[in-house]
């Protein structure tokens, strides 16, 4: 897997993880889980017990507040984990967790994880190096948030979603994404994003067709742009 915290940056490759050996090790207790598009792999206030890897498809995680605001905060893809509260004596799902696409995840169980982590040191350096990447993306969100205009913020978005700068996703194409979803990613109002979308529309930088939305490269310029 290769991982880009920021357009624009040169992309790291974290250490390889052979999900094919980690499936086939004997006395390993998970299981594989396909979902539709839309459906819900976790819900909010569900029991923390499991640790979930994504094979395949993509994932949106979003909370709750007791005033019924939805807020999604992360947007994660194959390679990636979800869930990982469990490991830290989280009790409940702080968030929930939808299929962008059709995902496939592996689901393991807390006490399995944490034996594997312990036994299996090319396992858990993938994990380590998950977690630190996913730290450094939350620092950058919240610089993102609390300095750049929501034009930014949107741009931001749309490269790292298309995987800009990733040798595996050389054409930056997404499947369509309803703007109300993306005005709740970057923190505005969906008449901003509409406003912004046709503006990125007009001067090349996205492109719409019947495969979805595809991102060109020039769109850096925006992030990029002071």
């Amino acid at each position: 897997m290769v991982q880009a915290n920021e357009p624009g940056r040169p992309a790291r490759k974290l250490p390889a993880f052979d999900v094919r050996a980690f499936l086939d090790s004997a006395g390993i207790a998970r299981r594989v889980v396909e979902f539709r598009p839309q459906a819900v792999i976790f819900s909010q206030g569900d029991p923390s017990d499991t640790v979930i890897y994504i094979q395949k498809g993509g994932v949106q995680l979003s909370v709750l507040s007791e005033t019924g605001k939805q807020a999604i905060v992360a947007t994660l893809e194959p390679g990636d984990f979800l869930g990982e509260g469990a490991l830290a004596g989280q009790p409940l799902r702080m968030g929930t967790a939808s299929a962008t696409v059709a995902t496939t995840v592996l689901v393991i169980e807390k006490q399995e994880m944490m034996r594997v982590l312990h036994e299996q040191h090319e396992f858990s350096d993938r994990f380590i190096a998950h977690m630190l990447a996913r730290n450094v993306r939350i620092e950058a969100d919240l610089v993102d948030q609390l300095f750049n205009s929501s034009e930014k913020r949107l741009a931001r978005m749309l490269l790292l979603l298309a995987r800009y700068g990733r040798p595996e996703a050389p054409q930056h194409v997404l499947p369509k994404i309803p703007q109300d979803a993306l005005a709740e990613m970057i923190g505005t109002t969906r008449s901003r994003v509409n406003f912004f979308m046709n503006k990125f529309r007009k001067l090349g930088f996205i492109e719409y067709n019947a495969g979805g939305l595809k991102i060109d490269g020039s769109l850096l310029s925006v992030v990029l742009h002071d």
